[in-house]
């Protein structure tokens, strides 16, 4: 396979002959017209002057016709032009030299005198023509390939200059790997279109880079998040193991155990969903339904638990509101804001639900007067994993990835979420669908 420096070259080259080749043509072309029009003008100007002189000689010869045509035959042929003078169809006088032939140029005129009718025709051969246009041809012919080899090693130099830079860039990017992502390459007065390459492949490696620290964040983060349920599931199992005990004993170990196995089942299936959205492999499944009603049943659903923390529930979920989406993903939207929302909100507080219809779209309102969050943890809150403050501890928290997954069945939804919250007040997160 060429490089493509050669075929560049190849390109250059060939674009380069046509355009030296239609050029030779056109200026063959036209040299060759005007060498035939300059022929023409003076085999015209030649029959003008013996139209001139014919009439003035026959007159001088008092009317011997044949004489006067002799006389001019003879002024004109110092030219070396084939001259004749006819009356009709019979000659008067004529040049030594051959007649005219099918590639020869004539230039005739008609001379009226004495009554009579005088056809004067002056002609040349196109040998000078031709020997002028060879001329032209052999140096065609010579100066092509000089040119063209010219032209290639032309081309050549210009596309190994114009590659150079790829190349620094090749070389540059084979020296990044995943430890130095934070590397940018370099192109010192770039060109225009390398400049935007260079400027794509930089935002590229910084993309790259965020993807890479988000996976190692994340991978850390799950490690921690599993090794805390996993320590605990053996660290009782080895207590329980470690001699005789009553059932009730073993009983409670195994609550235990229960317990965290549960908690260590709802981690790996957020992981599992989390990472199937990634991949793009989760599919909706829409329908209508009321939102509303999903609201009040959500609303319901963890009456039990705000009940038990010491909250007040407001659900506002307003008349019938007919909404298409997958109905299971919007519902553990919902779930995880109130969940977060009576998780983060002390005894005596109290929570809202609210849903309300806009032009073109409806907006789900989730409010509570609980712990808040600082102003620089706000935007970090749909990150996964992540715990604002020492108050989300996983003790009073979930894993941090609740929030992540309203944000992903939003977006899935063609809507967002937003948060916000003053530390100490509460928190209000927004989630604006599109209908």
């Amino acid at each position: 396979m060429s490089s493509f420096r050669a075929r560049l070259t190849a390109l250059y080259l060939a674009f380069f002959s046509l355009l030296f080749v239609v050029f030779s043509i056109f200026l063959y072309g036209e040299l060759s017209r005007s060498l035939v029009a300059r022929l023409d003008a003076t085999l015209a100007s030649e029959a003008d002057t013996a139209a001139v002189l014919f009439p003035d000689e026959l007159h001088e010869m008092n009317g011997d016709e044949v004489a006067a045509a002799r006389e001019v035959v003879s002024e004109l042929k110092v030219h070396g032009d084939f001259v004749a003078i006819r009356e009709g169809s019979r000659v008067l006088a004529a040049s030594p030299l051959a007649p005219p032939g099918p590639r020869d140029r004539i230039a005739t005129r008609t001379v009226e005198s004495g009554g009579r009718t005088y056809h004067i025709e002056v002609s040349t051969s196109l040998d000078s023509v031709d020997s002028e246009l060879a001329v032209v041809r052999r140096a065609i012919f010579i100066a092509l390939p000089l040119i063209l080899a010219l032209a290639g090693v032309g081309g050549y130099w210009l596309a190994t200059r114009s590659l150079r830079p790829l190349g620094w860039m090749a070389e540059q990017a084979r020296s990044i790997t995943e430890t130095n992502l934070e590397t940018r390459i370099q192109i010192d007065n770039a060109a225009e279109e390398l400049a935007v390459l260079v400027t794509s492949f930089n935002e590229l490696l910084s993309r790259l880079d965020q993807s890479f620290d988000t996976m190692r964040r994340f991978v850390a983060d799950a490690s921690h998040e599993l090794r805390t349920p996993i320590s605990v599931i053996r660290g009782e199992a080895d207590v329980a193991l470690s001699q005789e005990r009553s059932a009730a004993e073993y009983r409670e170990s195994l609550g235990v155990v229960l317990d965290e196995a549960r908690r260590l089942s709802r981690l790996v299936d957020d992981l599992l969903n989390l990472a199937r959205a990634d991949a793009g492999h989760v599919r909706l499944q829409t329908h209508d339904f009321y939102l509303n009603e999903l609201l009040a049943e959500c609303c319901r659903s963890v009456q039990g638990l705000a009940n038990t923390r010491g909250l007040a529930l407001e659900c506002c979920a307003g008349s019938d509101l007919q909404f298409t989406g997958d109905e299971q993903l919007l519902r553990r939207l919902v779930i995880n804001l109130l969940d977060n929302a009576i998780r983060y909100t002390p005894s005596g507080g109290k929570v809202r639900a609210e849903l309300q219809p806009a032009n073109g779209s409806v907006s789900l309102r989730v409010s509570d007067t609980g712990i808040g969050i600082a102003p620089e943890d706000a935007a970090r809150v749909f990150e996964r994993f992540y715990r604002a403050g020492e108050d989300r501890s996983r003790q009073n928290g979930g894993f941090g990835l609740g929030l992540a997954i309203v944000r992903w069945i939003a977006e899935s939804h063609r809507g967002t979420v937003d948060c916000t919250s003053r530390l100490g007040k509460g928190s209000t997160f927004t989630v604006t669908l599109p209908q």
